[in-house]
């Protein structure tokens, strides 16, 4: 199967061709994590690891690498507000953002580095970049020449002075073009900071991407992803530093990035009350709602996140879940769910992609025979899969997912235990009573020939 993706270098969708078969190799820029992830910042993880699972589909061998920035200003201003260690604050927020991403049903990545545990790395490619006159030391920083690459800002699209204006970039005396951008700063003694030539300090932002994929894909690889807000100034810079440390290497071959995200219509804000951690809404909507809600727009175009969607999320896997669980005795058959995935190959069309699993749960329920019962079964959970969709059992998503109280679905077993004994004795009032009491609690009763089953609504 030919896969599709669009490069944001050339700008147009081309056919991926990896640089080695057996093997491709792609990364993306993770969490800085100085703060709970918003939802903004889970739409590219979320993307990024249905790709993960497309390529590891159609490729014997695939190393995702996403990394975690733990050494930053953002941290450093952070960690002062809270009155915390820095340390302790990256190892807590990084833990969180661990837990948020896995109940949005992500898998990890191949690997996972941390900038604090490259700075040698980063330390040896900005030595390079100044030997090779593309970078040079002013006043204990070591800035890179943008003039010094005469193709500076190829992906964005845009000249060098129209990058300038819109970066509103530092102005510093030590600058020899306002373009020039920091590859190393000086350390006060109560920031993070690190032996190096040109003194105790710390990596600026872009330089520690471009060092963590080489170490872990080398100086050229398939796939660079991130959010549409990156790619100008990180990626642009990423390109520049490991193009020019690396002359004879091409860096990333393409580029992906989806789109931006709004809250309820207009751009995220937590003073428009539209500001969605991931955290907080895993309290009010399952995570696998929430991932839905995700991959029902094209991850190139904007998205409008709202929580009336998540709701209409759940609703369609309430739908998705009763036909698991009513085949629950019907072993599937294995199926490589090709109209999902073909629409994935197709730059990862995922609105598409789910249209063909609400056909394939269409099928199940209008399935007669075992047989066509375990066919459409098995292309749903083989679609699902791709998906990151309906992996759970169904009882468990149907009453509540795993975080649902022992005690409280133990009262609610025994009270339709006694609608049924009610039912059974003729007493329809006392059974309307029960029913109406589950049902102002959010509990859905469904009574068949197999006898009654309940769900939260």
């Amino acid at each position: 199967m030919t896969l599709r993706i669009h490069d944001t270098l050339s700008r147009e969708k081309v056919v991926f061709e990896p640089l080695d078969p057996g093997h491709v190799r792609f990364y993306v820029c993770g969490p800085t994590v100085y703060d709970f992830a918003h939802i903004g910042n889970a739409r590219p993880v979320v993307v990024f690891d249905v790709l993960a699972r497309l390529l590891r589909r159609l490729y014997p061998k695939v190393t995702y690498v996403r990394n975690i920035t733990d050494v930053e200003d953002k941290i450093n201003a952070r960690a002062q507000e809270l009155g915390e260690d820095i340390r302790e604050l990256t190892e807590r927020t990084a833990k969180q953002f661990h837990e948020d991403m896995a109940a949005l049903g992500n898998e990890a990545p191949d690997v996972e580095p941390r900038a604090t545990d490259h700075i040698a790395e980063m330390i040896a490619m900005i030595v390079a970049l100044i030997e090779k006159d593309h970078a040079y030391e002013a006043d204990g920083h070591v800035l890179f020449s943008v003039p010094s690459m005469p193709d500076y800002g190829r992906l964005s699209g845009h000249s060098r002075d129209e990058l300038v204006a819109g970066a509103r970039v530092e102005v510093a005396p030590y600058k020899k073009d306002p373009a020039d951008f920091v590859l190393w700063k000086p350390s006060t003694p109560d920031l993070p900071g690190w032996d190096s030539p040109w003194g105790r300090g710390r990596p600026g932002w872009h330089i520690e991407c471009s060092a963590m994929s080489m170490k872990y894909l080398g100086a050229t690889f398939d796939i660079h992803g991130g959010g549409q807000d990156l790619i100008f100034p990180h990626h642009e810079n990423e390109i520049a530093q490991s193009r020019c440390a690396h002359p004879d290497e091409g860096f990333a071959k393409y580029w992906m990035h989806n789109g931006y995200l709004m809250a309820e219509g207009e751009k995220m804000s937590k003073s428009l009350g539209n500001f969605y951690t991931v955290h907080e809404l895993l309290a009010e909507f399952p995570g696998e709602a929430i991932r839905l809600a995700l991959l029902q727009t094209h991850y190139r175009q904007p998205l409008d996140f709202t929580k009336d969607g998540l709701a209409q999320a759940k609703t369609a896997l309430d739908r998705f879940y009763l036909a698991l669980r009513d085949t629950v005795d019907i072993k599937p058959i294995a199926s490589d769910a090709a109209d999902i995935q073909a629409a994935l190959a197709d730059d990862l069309n995922t609105p598409l992609a789910i249209s063909h699993l609400h056909e394939a749960v269409s099928a199940l329920n209008k399935a007669e025979s075992r047989k066509d019962k375990a066919r459409a079964k098995g292309a749903l959970l083989a679609g699902g899969e791709l998906l990151g969709l309906l992996q759970q059992d169904p009882e468990v998503w149907l009453r509540g997912g795993a975080g649902a109280s022992e005690s409280d679905d133990a009262e609610i077993g025994r009270m339709v235990a006694e609608r049924i004994e009610a039912r059974k004795n003729k007493d329809f009032a006392a059974a309307d009573r029960i029913r109406d009491e589950l049902a102002a609690r959010g509990i859905l009763l469904e009574d068949g020939p197999e006898g009654t089953a309940w769900r939260r609504a």
